[in-house]
């Protein structure tokens, strides 16, 4: 970053009344860093200098309006949902919201189906007519016995059997992860459930909605506070040194905080294809995966998802999983946890850093489970400022006694 700009020289002079600096260093503006600048200006009337080092806040849930004016997600779809009460409405302080319950169709054996499987799914695939119970009995008569479930095939396999396996889950894994479901840990495909009833819904959670205006201006209200201050395009790197700070939360990659010291954690990346198509809709749900053929993985309709109406056109994209670009997820394998635990303890040792959100703790989190990481984060800050608070005044009170 040039150190001469504008917004350089704006967040030093910010620092300067009083010689105070800013109380909190704030690297990263996506879910975790903004939810965390926020209650800390708020709700401690601290002094936080926001630093991304991309040309936005929001992080990977940031959206814009495309050349065509339709409202896009650039780094893929991101659809709410949490069982959290707390965690939505604390984020309702910022938005209002459009209800939406997520649908995906699976592309298998040339017919679109439901996913998650569902009594639909079998019945359709099979040319069924299968009640709940009898599917039930189905899924019993195909799943092979596992003594123990240990990976993603194992989870699988032991619900549904191997040929659903086949041609819902190995394909698709094998695209997303670049290693075989044999490979993987059990929380992978656990993630998925298999319904013996009729309910299409991606989700399940009890809250289900789209910011109406959009993810950016759900942040941008987040971050309004004069005590909150944000450099865009900079690299904390560059001005941890130079501009005055007293407690640092670190949102970034947890290995790069340490400079690899134990080796790079891996991670799988995505490389997103957007196409706005001359036409109202392009497929019947707002997501359609395809486990088995192309190179991706699933394309997003994007107003299926946000609502917007706009005759004659409509947005879509393309995810093509890739292992090398922006660290998406973590590639859960038992030698990974043990790497990360190295961080963590290296993380945890460090002084006047907390560490919050999905790369700095290297776990795949939804984006309410980071929100309800970042309060969590808060209140234990909360806490400390109230010791450090009660202990100032204690001194206070022993110097005017012996005066």
């Amino acid at each position: 970053m040039d150190k001469g700009s504008e917004s350089f020289q704006g967040a030093v002079s910010a620092s300067v009344p009083g010689q105070r600096g800013f109380d909190y260093l704030v690297v990263g503006a996506g879910f975790a860093g903004s939810v965390l600048a926020e209650r800390l200006a708020r709700g401690l009337d601290q002094r936080v200098l926001v630093v991304e080092k991309r040309a936005h806040i929001g992080g990977n849930a940031y959206d814009r309006y495309n050349d065509d004016g339709i409202l896009i997600h650039p780094y893929g779809p991101h659809i709410f949902h949490t069982n959290s009460a707390d965690i939505f409405e604390y984020l309702s302080r910022f938005t209002q919201w459009r209800p939406y319950q997520h649908r995906v169709l699976a592309s298998v054996d040339g017919q679109m189906v439901p996913m998650p499987i569902n009594l639909d799914t079998i019945n359709k695939l099979y040319g069924l007519n299968l009640t709940s119970f009898e599917v039930e009995k189905f899924f019993e008569s195909v799943a092979e016995k596992k003594d123990s479930v240990r990976t993603s095939e194992d989870v699988v396999v032991s619900k549904v059997g191997r040929e659903l396996y086949n041609k819902f889950f190995r394909g698709y894994t094998r695209k997303q992860w670049g290693l075989d479901p044999s490979e993987l840990d059990a929380s992978v495909t656990a993630r998925v459930p298999t319904r013996t009833n009729r309910d299409d819904r991606y989700f399940t959670d009890t809250f289900q909605a789209m910011p109406l205006h959009g993810y950016t201006r759900m942040f941008e209200k987040m971050l309004d506070h004069p005590n909150i201050k944000v450099m865009l395009n900079t690299d904390y790197r560059e001005v941890a040194d130079i501009v005055p700070w007293r407690h640092m939360v670190y949102t970034g990659p947890v290995d790069a905080f340490f400079n690899y010291k134990y080796g790079k954690l891996p991670y799988r990346s995505l490389r997103f294809q957007h196409v706005t198509v001359p036409q109202e809709q392009f497929q019947p749900v707002g997501t359609v995966n395809y486990p088995n053929d192309y190179g991706y993985t699933r394309i997003s309709e994007f107003k299926h998802i946000t609502g917007q109406t706009l005759p004659g056109k409509t947005s879509v994209v393309y995810e093509y999983p890739c292992a090398e670009g922006d660290p998406y997820y973590p590639v859960p394998r038992a030698e990974n946890a043990e790497l990360y635990r190295k961080y963590e303890a290296a993380a945890d040792a460090t002084a006047n850093v907390t560490f919050v959100g999905r790369l700095a703790t290297y776990k795949y989190y939804n984006m309410d489970q980071v929100v309800g990481q970042a309060l969590a984060a808060y209140k234990r800050l909360e806490q400390r400022h109230q010791a450090a608070s009660a202990s100032t005044l204690a001194v206070q009170a022993l110097a005017q006694a012996g005066a």
